[in-house]
């Protein structure tokens, strides 16, 4: 028998002990921990116990059909590949076992040269896998700063230019659609910054009356107004010393710009109720969704306030407009859920990303945190499946209820054909470096060449 310490494992589910030591004798060269199971009770339990990598399944068996439990193990261990044997071969039988999630189907009596050689395949991509997972989270440290994650041309740029100014500002102003890090590229501003050592304090001007909008800024002292039984700090205030994040500002209502214009030139506040003002030394990053130019030829927004904190802009890409980022935000969201859950999650199933990849995240980076949230909490293996996603994201998947039309621009090709396609667009993405390519695609130079028809 293989070595039971290897990490990949193969378990033959067979009700003929001579088939069972067969397979077992086929594969021992193969670098596999090799499982047997002689019924579906066995098999069920040893799928459980071990979450094998491969199994070949045959088709019938004394307590179980080789469908049913066909459909249970792509249900519940959607990363393990299936081959299905049998005796009694059918077209109907073969087509049904594709679409219930075999990778082959194989008649008996088997030709072990052929078994070896198609389990040899399975495991060399099953490591391929593993080790692409393991490069991908090296590449998502390693694409990480402050927080954020990508790769990308756009957030290259964003990251430069906040390392630049991070040392020097005094004032900035941070924009990007909803769900883009707009706080997150705040808080990377503070943190390489002079001040990093002192309070970031956000302030939410969505959420700031105008009535109250003195007090919430600049504090108040106690008999002040009705209400106000002792002093109290404001929010410039509880930010000396450090940053002031004023998130929403395009919410701002016009009456109160000028008076935050004020305190950001002059670094002073006076409480309401004080008599005397106080001196401040804080920086401010202000974030907004909003059309500032559009509002102040409405006379939404003054003119004064925005060129004072435009001195410094940083503009945050839609997540659409950055889908090379995608894998990366999606395997960084994967781990930070599996830590938090407590729980043994590696990755998504490749038919689980693509779907999501597919979809166009008009609430961006925040909407692909929630979904993967939500869908690790769900996940009860190592890999989120399509059926752990949200219902929306289920209904899109083939034989949802969103998928029951045949797309007209969807290109049928072969999986050799669509693994050219992946190869050639990944060396493009790496100008013609192979070592590179291969190193992304977590394959060997040779097989790279395969990849590329250049044998």
């Amino acid at each position: 028998m293989a070595n039971p310490d290897l990490q990949l494992s193969l378990l033959a589910v067979d009700d003929d002990p001579l088939s069972l030591d067969l397979v077992e004798d086929a594969l021992a060269a193969l670098p596999l921990r090799i499982l047997k199971a002689s019924s579906g009770t066995e098999a069920r339990a040893a799928l459980a116990a071990h979450r094998p990598h491969v199994v070949i399944l045959d088709l019938k068996l004394p307590d179980a059909d080789g469908l049913e439990l066909l459909e249970e193990i792509s249900r519940d261990t959607p990363g393990t590949d299936v081959i299905l044997l049998t005796g009694h071969y059918t077209p109907e039988s073969a087509v049904a076992a594709v679409r219930k999630g075999a990778c082959d189907y194989l008649t008996k009596p088997v030709n072990v040269a052929g078994l070896r050689a198609r389990v040899r395949e399975l495991v060399e991509e099953t490591q391929r896998r593993i080790d692409a997972a393991r490069l991908e989270t090296e590449l998502v440290h390693a694409n990480r700063f402050q927080g954020m994650v990508g790769h990308s041309a756009q957030m290259l740029e964003v990251f430069a230019l906040i390392r630049r100014v991070a040392p020097h500002f005094r004032v900035a102003l941070v924009r990007g659609a909803t769900g883009t890090g707009k706080e997150l590229a705040a808080h990377a501003l503070h943190v390489l910054s002079p001040v990093a050592s002192g309070p970031f304090v956000i302030a939410n001007c969505s959420a700031i009356t105008e009535s109250l909008f003195e007090s919430e800024m600049f504090g108040h002292i106690r008999g002040s107004f009705t209400g106000a039984t002792g002093d109290k700090k404001g929010l410039f205030e509880a930010a000396h010393g450090g940053t002031l994040f004023l998130d929403e500002l395009g919410d701002l209502p016009f009456g109160m710009q000028s008076k935050l214009l004020r305190a950001i030139q002059q670094q002073e506040i006076k409480p309401v109720g004080a008599t005397a003002s106080k001196k401040i030394s804080v920086r401010v990053v202000a974030a907004t969704n909003r059309d500032l130019e559009e509002m102040m030829g409405r006379g939404e927004f003054r003119e004064d306030l925005y060129y004072r904190l435009s001195m410094v802009e940083i503009h945050l890409p839609q997540l659409a407009s950055r889908m090379e980022d995608f894998p990366f935000l999606v395997r960084h969201f994967v781990a930070h859920y599996a830590t938090e859950y407590g729980k043994p999650l590696s990755g998504l199933t490749p038919r689980a990303q693509a779907l999501l990849a597919r979809h166009e995240w008009p609430g961006n980076i925040r909407e692909l945190e929630n979904v993967i949230g939500s869908a690790c909490m769900m996940a009860d293996g190592a890999l989120v499946d399509v059926r752990d996603l949200p219902a929306q994201f289920q209904r899109m998947a083939p034989g949802g209820a969103a998928s029951s039309a045949p797309s007209a621009e969807l290109e049928l090709v072969s999986l050799d054909e669509l693994g050219k396609r992946h190869a050639r667009a990944v060396l493009e993405h790496c100008t013609g470096n192979k070592s590179k390519a291969a190193e992304i695609l977590g394959v060997t130079r040779s097989t790279l060449y395969r990849l590329l028809g250049e044998e």
